[in-house]
């Protein structure tokens, strides 16, 4: 007999990265069903809304047949629970990454016994890329194509061309 395993890879999505959707491309590979669970992030400030977020989560979603997207606000060992999933997926890029997700499995293991977290790496190329700096190069008029997908560039290009004409309504 043979199980079912749903995996969760939650995360804010400010915005999705190819580091994220390396992470989503290998998770697919591992799990049955894989959910893109996008935080709400009420308690950020975030550059793009939910509806954005899970717009482009969709986007990058639409390239595997066992991948779906869905919000989710408060604690996301809720969300895994009532989706019946088994697994939490998280993306690690480095050693402070490891030291913040070690200590956070380590609750939702208290808080989820039967939930296991899984650490994953992205590819070598993207483990200096987060949706932080994506968002700081950009809004700067740096280069980000190599590091997300055609979808979120072009709506960065909008972001960024709205910023500039609410700094200057004249331009």
């Amino acid at each position: 007999m043979s199980r079912h395993v749903i995996a969760v890879y939650p995360g804010t999505f400010d915005p999705i990265t190819l580091g994220h959707e390396d992470i989503v491309r290998r998770a697919a590979g591992l799990f049955d069903e894989v959910v893109i669970a996008v935080a709400t992030a009420h308690h950020k400030k975030t550059l793009f809304t939910l509806d954005e977020r899970l717009a482009l989560a969709r986007d990058a979603a639409s390239r595997h047949g066992n991948v779906s997207v869905a919000p989710f606000d408060g604690l996301v060992r809720d969300f895994v629970v009532a989706r019946g999933g088994k697994v939490m997926v998280r993306g690690v890029r480095g050693v402070t990454d490891f030291d913040y997700e070690f200590q956070l499995a380590g609750m939702n293991r208290n808080l989820a016994p039967d939930v296991e977290t899984i650490l994953m790496t992205p590819a070598a190329a993207l483990q200096s890329v987060s949706s932080t700096l994506i968002r700081e190069i950009s809004q700067l008029g740096g280069d980000v194509a190599p590091y997300v997908s055609t979808a979120v560039l072009a709506r960065l290009m909008e972001k960024r061309s709205a910023t500039a004409l609410q700094r200057n309504p004249s331009a």
